[in-house]
């Protein structure tokens, strides 16, 4: 035991050391955070002097990692939202309307006239046609629209019922498809919100699906629940129309497929355009914050080959005619067409700020909300809040190192003091690792590590109990030290793997808090078996080589 080879000394030396300068940064938060802002924004090319003199507060070439703060210990804003599903099922329907339409006037001959009835409820659709003896064969042409759910509990059922009710052909989703769609809904809203926040450039945001439609999104760092809910509360409905004539009147009634749409820069201009768009930002690939011509904010994007070639061939025909972006329901921007744009990108300009234009490019390029989301619940957290429970967390942890410092000291003399030695390696270990992989500290997080401080001397207690009952039965102190650590291995890794595998139950099935819990308490307790059967170890040997004490007083 006492012979330890020079490659596992060296091994063990350069993880302790690495353990050390990786979890330095999180001495100095504060500078290595400014560093870190003002390296990302000098990439993005915002290099001004203030920028470099926050660069300057670190060195470049020191290790720049830090472990992210929580919602609980940063503050900022949380929300709680709840996904209106159901509006999906009637964006479904009005879309299934023009197909129905277009089978049924193929048969004409047969069928009559077809038309669309009201509904009083938006997730069904209603059609008549002028021919009721032939109600049964246009039932049978409507159902080839049915195709089968694509998803492992909807296997053998059929995406639409389509049935007959009071002369009237009635087509709504299917139970199957439904669940099928709200899956897909809470899906897509999830990826479209982490997209927005993350592009944003705020710092490891939670946004976790809570039941079947509902949302927890937490920011750490935004300054308040209102600028989280602008930012992901935008629907971002990018569609480009033909634009029919410009008017003042409000009261003025469109033509048949035809809506009215406000300007965003002046109300009182109204846009008369056609209900179907040429293309949609469904079809963008890109949008990036640019500036026009004049030097004033815009936005650039780019269509991919479907909308490029649509938005191509329509430029090249209605040249000298104005052509109308449309972002929610509002004109932004109604240029006219000078030339045809071949290439599927362009640009889009109005009375933006900087500001305006690079948020707007986010949420283009993050796509549509697919449905309407209700915020049930908002919180803003001031850093004041975060500050007093990292105050909190510290003199917990100040507290439960030196009771259990004093305690290994007073118990075992100077083989305690080689434990307290290793805790601290201990400690740095959690903290390298945490900066490393990004981690996010959390109040529960924090109740890990003081957890970790208490556990990580219980394999050295067992260690050393070990030694002195081999003292005990008048062996020498080599023989004892040897014994001692091979005799009290299986109960260390009894022990630890049993409580690793709780904390991976409760990684696993946990989430918020208890995963942060879980993932501190599972590194310190690695950390702690690495600490005590190799640190505590080689300082013992380097000790008995020096010593080489006849007798031990533990």
């Amino acid at each position: 035991m006492l012979q330890f080879s020079l490659w596992k000394r060296a091994l063990i030396i350069l993880v302790s050391l690495a353990a050390m300068i990786f979890a330095a940064p999180n001495l100095f938060y504060d500078r290595v955070e400014q560093h870190n802002d003002a390296v990302a924004r000098i990439a993005a090319g915002q290099d001004t002097p203030e920028l470099q003199a926050q660069r300057s507060l670190w060195p470049d070439w020191l290790p720049s990692d830090i472990v992210n703060l929580g919602l609980d210990l940063r503050g900022g804003a949380h929300l709680l939202a709840e996904v209106h599903v159901s509006d999906v099922y009637a964006d479904r329907i009005d879309a299934l309307w023009p197909e129905v339409r277009d089978l049924l006037r193929n048969e004409r001959a047969t069928v009559g006239g077809v038309r669309r009835m009201p509904s009083d409820d938006p997730g069904v659709l209603r059609v008549a046609i002028g021919n009721a003896d032939a109600l049964q064969h246009a039932l049978q042409v409507v159902q080839t629209l049915a195709q089968p759910v694509t998803t492992l509990t909807g296997i053998g059922q059929h995406d639409l019922d389509i049935h007959l009710d009071n002369g009237q052909i009635v087509i709504t989703l299917s139970e199957a498809e439904r669940l099928a769609t709200d899956d897909r809904t809470m899906r897509q809203s999830l990826e479209i919100i982490r997209r927005r926040v993350d592009e944003v450039g705020t710092r490891e945001p939670t946004i976790l699906r809570e039941g079947s439609d509902r949302i927890l999104i937490e920011v750490p760092g935004l300054g308040s629940a209102e600028e989280l809910k602008a930012l992901i509360g935008t629907t971002a409905r990018l569609t480009f129309h033909p634009v029919v004539r410009t008017t003042s009147n409000p009261n003025e009634a469109p033509g048949p497929r035809q809506f009215i749409a406000p300007s965003e820069t002046d109300p009182t201009q109204l846009y008369v355009l056609e209900t179907t768009p040429v293309v949609t930002g469904e079809q963008l690939t890109d949008a990036q914050p640019t500036f026009d011509q004049n030097g004033r904010p815009a936005v650039s994007f780019r269509f991919n080959p479907a909308g490029a070639r649509a938005f191509g061939l329509y430029t090249a025909d209605h040249i000298g005619s104005p052509f109308a972006i449309v972002l929610d329901d509002k004109v932004i921007s109604a240029p006219v067409i000078q030339s045809a744009i071949p290439g599927g990108s362009g640009i889009i300009t109005g009375r933006f700020t900087v500001e305006e234009s690079t948020n707007l490019a986010v949420l283009l390029r993050a796509g549509a909300l697919p449905a309407q989301m209700t915020f049930l619940e908002e919180r803003t957290i001031g850093p004041e809040l975060g500050q007093d429970s990292i105050d909190a967390g510290k003199i917990a942890a100040v507290v439960a190192s030196v009771a259990v410092l004093g305690y290994m000291a007073l118990s075992y003399g100077f083989f305690g003091w080689i434990a307290n030695v290793a805790l601290v390696f201990n400690i740095a270990m959690v903290f390298a690792i945490l900066s490393l992989i990004g981690g996010t500290l959390t109040l529960p997080g924090i109740a890990g590590i003081v957890l970790t401080i208490g556990m990580a001397v219980d394999a050295n207690v067992l260690i050393f109990e070990r030694i002195r009952e081999e003292l005990r039965t008048a062996r020498g102190p080599a023989r004892a030290i040897e014994l001692g650590y091979e005799r009290a291995m299986s109960a260390i890794l009894d022990a630890n793997i049993t409580t690793f595998i709780t904390a991976a139950i409760l990684f696993a099935l946990g989430s918020g808090p208890v995963r942060g819990f879980a993932i501190t308490l599972g590194l310190g307790i690695v950390t702690s078996v690495f600490s005590a059967i190799y640190i505590t170890r080689l300082i013992i040997v380097w000790w008995f080589e020096r010593r080489r004490p006849k007798t031990l007083n533990l």
